[in-house]
């Protein structure tokens, strides 16, 4: 069972989303159409694939945000698995609220959701090996928090949040400094005693320059395929954590965890994933 993030740092995403679409005017639509926005009406957010859940509570907000007595009652959690037609929710209030809190709360639920479903595919390839599936920093201003959270619904795991979570040396820092040994070296002077430093490696010797430190935690084998990986395992005989990345698709990610790799990260789950079809019906 997933944790779910409390309100307060869901609220504002959904704010801003409801700021953006009733823009300067608000709902024209609805405003037009329904001549007495206060009569109740029944709505079900319903599942139209199969898929893995996530964002149920900024849905819940887009329609509280809009009217507070909107009533929204779950039949799933974040992170449980439904199939096309599954009820997700009940909505109930004033058709007004409802309407125009419709869109910013789909398109939360969806985009969430469609995280969570690529992330349980992936962990499912994997499962009969020990690789962890994990995102990257590559996320959407602003969307960092409730990606990653949609990750782990989906069984994943979270790389870093933030650029002050821990030390991840890649190939630029290491053409700056001038070297991976010199990188590496500054970087263990400057961590405190509880923080880790990971250094990004695309090569056999630059495992293993890096290895001779004797300061790496963890290793990032970029862009190498399943035998590389292999050897990288070997070299690095469990004196380190190995993570693969850089290119890893569902077609290869079986290949990948079974050189034996610890963590397989990979960016495409929060920055250009598919969305979940989701939809909302009226009940008469």
């Amino acid at each position: 069972m997933i944790h779910p993030l409390p309100d307060i740092m869901l609220e504002p995403l959904v704010r801003a989303g409801l700021l953006e679409d009733l823009g300067r005017a608000g709902d024209l639509t609805t405003d037009a159409v329904i001549v007495d926005g206060d009569t109740p009406v029944h709505a079900v957010l319903a599942a139209r694939q199969d898929g893995v859940i996530a964002g149920l509570d900024m849905a819940r907000l887009s329609f509280a945000l809009m009217d507070a007595r909107i009533e929204f009652r779950p039949h799933a959690h974040d992170g449980d698995a439904v199939t096309k037609g599954a009820r997700l929710a009940t909505v109930r209030g004033p058709a007004r609220g409802i309407l125009s809190g419709e869109r910013v709360g789909l398109n939360f639920l969806s985009h969430m959701s469609g995280i969570a479903t690529a992330t349980a595919q992936l962990v499912e390839l994997v499962r009969p090996y020990k690789a962890a599936i994990t995102c990257t920093r590559k996320t959407m201003p602003g969307l960092r928090a409730i990606q990653k959270y949609a990750v782990r619904a989906g069984g994943g795991s979270n790389h870093r949040f933030g650029l002050d979570d821990a030390i991840l040396i890649k190939d630029n820092h290491i053409a700056f400094a001038g070297g991976i040994t010199p990188a590496v070296t500054r970087a263990r002077a400057a961590a405190g005693h509880l923080v880790r430093i990971e250094l990004e490696v695309d090569t056999l010797e630059q495992l293993r320059e890096g290895l001779e430190t004797g300061c790496v935690d963890v290793f990032l084998l970029d862009n190498m395929q399943p035998d590389m990986l292999r050897e990288a395992v070997r070299l690095v005989g469990g004196r380190a954590v190995t993570e693969a990345s850089g290119g890893i698709t569902p077609h290869t990610v079986t290949a990948v965890a079974q050189a034996g790799v610890d963590l397989i990260s990979l960016g495409w789950l929060t920055h250009t994933v598919r969305v979940m079809d989701i939809g909302l019906d009226y009940q008469p």
